[in-house]
């Protein structure tokens, strides 16, 4: 926000030079960017008169200027082809010194005396695309009369020091002059002086000559429009035009400026209609209709959506609200009446069609950010006010104003005690109250609380801790006394779940998978990719209101689509083996409670290709869980689990409870990430996985005494399933079993079709004796006939 000294100190008084007045205002949250000093460097270019001209005797492309400069007359020559005799213009004379240090003498062009230079705005210091169009090529030429000889920069005020600050996106109220001014009237102790606005009317009503219609309530929560008659189009006053370029716009015309000129003092966006362009003299405020085309002032033809907002008559659009008028009812030197609008049209909806349109303007900028609805009538009459002082028309007696719901003060009760505490200081109430006062925040005094009435331009004002920071930058940061921090100290340490995810992320690494690390958002496509359920609630994702685009425009429900992505990009790279996993959140909406944020749960995902199989992917997972200190897991068979092959799949069981899935990858589901082999998925709940996590470890002696192995190979059918053998073994091996293991699974031209041969080692100890062969023969002839009567398996000959 560029703020202009001389503009600024119309309102407020400020008696120090601008370097403490730049540290004054960053103390207390108004950061100083930077500061620009205007035509400080002029000297000795004065106003002159052009009294006569002739043509050069020795060139054809010169003139001869005879210009009086109020105590002299001066002979100057020139080959600018735009003064006429009667013109006021800027003359630099001899010894003077113009932007850049370049010094002007006498001299003698073609043989004639040159007795000074006649000055375009450029060669002032004006940059040239702030120069207006009418003086852009050429000398400057004067609005109106000036006192002759008087120099230059006091003249026009040309010397003036603008202050770029930062303005934070909380504060949209201080991107305006006046905004401003009240900080700085805060920050200094000074009243503000606003206009006083007062607007003269013609007994002609407005309101016979346009009616306004809100369908889009959402979009546009007021309506403010005025008419002008009799407009006469021209340039601005001088000092309007400085102010502009000062603050960074270019002028344009006098109706033009004076929206402009309103929008950076009071910070409200205005716009001006040719009213002979709205047909029915009507303003229909409304959604715009899919694919519309619109074309801009800036002679862009826009497609429009039906969220955007739009101005329109009883037949076409006029304007995208809030952002651009339309070329069509643009204010043009034949416009004789004007429809003067001012309104308050929703941030989030102006955002989005700003970004939409790729279509950034002064007024969006402002939309975007926040703008108080209740100063849409003061700066409609303030602009009201500067057409009828400048004799640009005649303002039609009343307004019409569409304000459906009025936006009251709010009031919220405050604790001096607590925000002393906060802020380590110990001011009374009444000096309290004093600092609010300067903020023009209405305060009653209840005691021990305080009750704030603040105004609807401090949209930021909402909780205690805002108006203890208020207080805190109005009293001084400087002036808060150190002290030291209170508290316990205490050694920091990572909480126990993340100890967790180091430890399984150490085991996995251990095993030779990678670490990888994806995004939350996601594209809503992934989830037709891993062939999920038609009604899984993972189908039913946290949609983001204001996406980059459609790729990452939900929130994941799993993190399989994540890693399977990465798994095909390194296929494509002809990565032959791969091993890598990821542990981070999904999103589950609660279906039951939409307004309420989603479930955020901690999920670990692996995927392999290559060299590898079910079974290894089964170790890698039983390795996991004992090394997390888990014990008590299975495998069930899962054949409805639509992302993974149907007859390699399983869920682990912990408890009772469904840790996850692990199993083979869908060929669906292959196809869809052109992964062109086989590949193997994990998918565990991570939160579950941390619950039953046992990281105690208890020392346990080597064994005294020695065990005895025993093998077997039992022949049962194909659909017997090695966890209904285990499951024996373990009922069945008493307490003398220490441990089993599967060593040999074979089918072949030695087994009947339809049976499989499968192998155990068993290995049995007894911790306080030697164990004999017939106590090992009673557990291991019981696990035999129990697997013989159960699941009709006898032992390989």
């Amino acid at each position: 926000m560029y703020v202009s000294m001389n503009w600024i100190k119309d309102y407020v008084n400020i008696n120090i030079d601008t370097n403490e007045f730049a540290d004054k205002m960053t103390m207390s949250g108004s950061m100083v960017e930077k500061i620009d000093i205007l035509c400080d460097d002029i000297k000795n270019v004065v106003v002159g008169h052009i009294e006569s001209i002739t043509q050069h005797p020795n060139a054809d492309k010169l003139v001869v200027c005879q210009v009086n400069v109020g105590d002299e007359k001066l002979q100057i020559v020139t080959g600018a082809t735009n003064v006429s005799e009667g013109d006021y213009i800027p003359v630099a004379v001899h010894g003077a010194i113009l932007p850049g240090g370049l010094k002007i003498k006498k001299g003698k062009l073609r043989g004639e005396i040159s007795e000074g230079m006649l000055c375009s705005a450029d060669e002032l210091g004006i940059p040239k695309a702030m120069i207006p169009e009418e003086i852009k090529d050429g000398i400057w030429i004067l609005d109106k009369a000036y006192p002759l000889g008087q120099d230059i920069t006091e003249t026009l005020n040309l010397k003036d020091q603008v202050i770029e600050f930062e303005i934070t996106s909380n504060r949209p109220d201080c991107l305006s002059v006046i905004g401003m001014a009240r900080e700085v009237g805060a920050t200094l102790n000074e009243n503000v002086q606003y206009p006083n606005v007062e607007v003269i009317e013609i007994k002609d009503k407005a309101s016979d000559h346009i009616s306004v219609e809100i369908q889009d309530n959402e979009g546009c929560t007021r309506y403010v429009a005025r008419v002008i008659k009799n407009i006469k189009i021209g340039s601005s006053p001088q000092w309007i035009q400085q102010r502009l370029i000062n603050a960074g716009v270019r002028p344009i015309n006098n109706i033009v400026d004076i929206t402009n000129y309103v929008m950076l003092e009071y910070g409200q966006p205005l716009h001006a209609f040719d009213l002979s362009y709205i047909e029915g003299n009507k303003i229909v405020v409304k959604r715009a209709k899919d694919d519309e085309l619109f074309k801009t002032l800036d002679g862009v033809e826009r497609k429009l959506k039906s969220s955007m907002t739009v101005i329109a008559d009883e037949k076409k659009s006029l304007a995208i609200a809030g952002v651009m008028g339309g070329e069509q009812s643009e204010v043009t030197e034949n416009t004789k009446t004007i429809l003067l609008e001012s309104a308050h049209f929703s941030s989030n909806n102006i955002r989005l069609t700003s970004k939409q349109l790729a279509l950034r303007t002064e007024a969006s900028s402002r939309y975007e950010k926040g703008v108080d609805p209740n100063i849409a009538r003061l700066a409609a009459d303030r602009a009201c006010q500067l057409i009828v002082e400048l004799g640009a028309g005649e303002v039609l007696e009343g307004v019409v104003d569409i304000y459906p719901e009025e936006r009251m003060p709010r009031q919220v009760i405050i604790r001096p005690k607590k925000i002393n505490d906060l802020l380590g200081i110990s001011l009374s109430n009444e000096e309290m109250i004093d600092i609010f006062n300067r903020l023009e925040i209405t305060t009653k005094d209840l005691g021990d609380t305080l009750e704030v009435t603040v105004p609807t331009y401090r949209m930021d004002l909402v909780m205690e801790a805002d108006f203890a920071e208020e207080v805190g930058r109005i009293f001084g940061y400087d002036k808060i006394p150190p002290t030291m921090a209170k508290g316990n100290i205490e050694v920091g340490g990572k909480p126990s779940r993340q100890i967790i995810a180091d430890v399984a992320k150490d085991l996995l690494n251990a095993m030779g998978f990678n670490e990888i690390l994806t995004y939350s958002f996601v594209s809503p496509k992934t989830i037709d990719m891993i062939n999920l359920d038609e009604n899984s609630i993972k189908r039913n994702m946290v949609k983001l209101i204001n996406p980059l685009g459609d790729e990452t425009s939900v929130m994941r429900t799993s993190l399989l689509p994540n890693i399977l992505e990465v798994a095909a990009r390194n296929t494509n790279r002809k990565v032959e083996d791969f091993r890598a996993f990821e542990i981070g959140q999904i999103f589950i909406t609660k279906t039951d409670k939409m307004q309420e944020l989603p479930l955020e749960i901690p999920s670990l995902v692996m995927a392999m290709y290559g060299k590898e199989d079910f079974f290894t992917l089964k170790g890698i997972v039983e390795t996991l869980l004992d090394g997390l200190g888990i014990k008590e897991y299975e495998f069930i068979v899962e054949k409805n689990n639509s992302s993974y092959h149907p007859g390699r799949c399983a869920n682990v069981i912990v408890q009772d409870r469904v840790l996850g899935t692990i199993g083979e990858l869908h060929p669906i589901v292959i196809e869809n990430y052109d992964l062109n082999q086989r590949c193997y998925c994990g998918e565990l709940d991570f939160s579950i996985l941390a619950d039953i996590t046992n990281m105690e470890r208890l020392y346990e002696s080597l064994p005294k005494y020695p065990a005895i192995t025993r093998d077997f190979a039992v022949v049962v059918k194909d659909d017997v399933l090695v966890k209904e053998i285990e499951d024996i073994i373990k009922a069945q091996g008493g307490d003398i079993l220490e441990s089993f293991k599967l060593f040999d699974v074979y089918q072949g031209s030695q087994i009947k079709d339809g049976f499989k041969s499968i192998a155990y080692t068993i290995t049995y100890r007894n911790k306080e004796r030697t164990l004999t062969d017939d106590e090992v023969n009673v557990a291991h002839n019981r696990i035999l006939a129990d697997i013989s009567k159960k699941l009709d398996g006898a032992l390989r000959e």
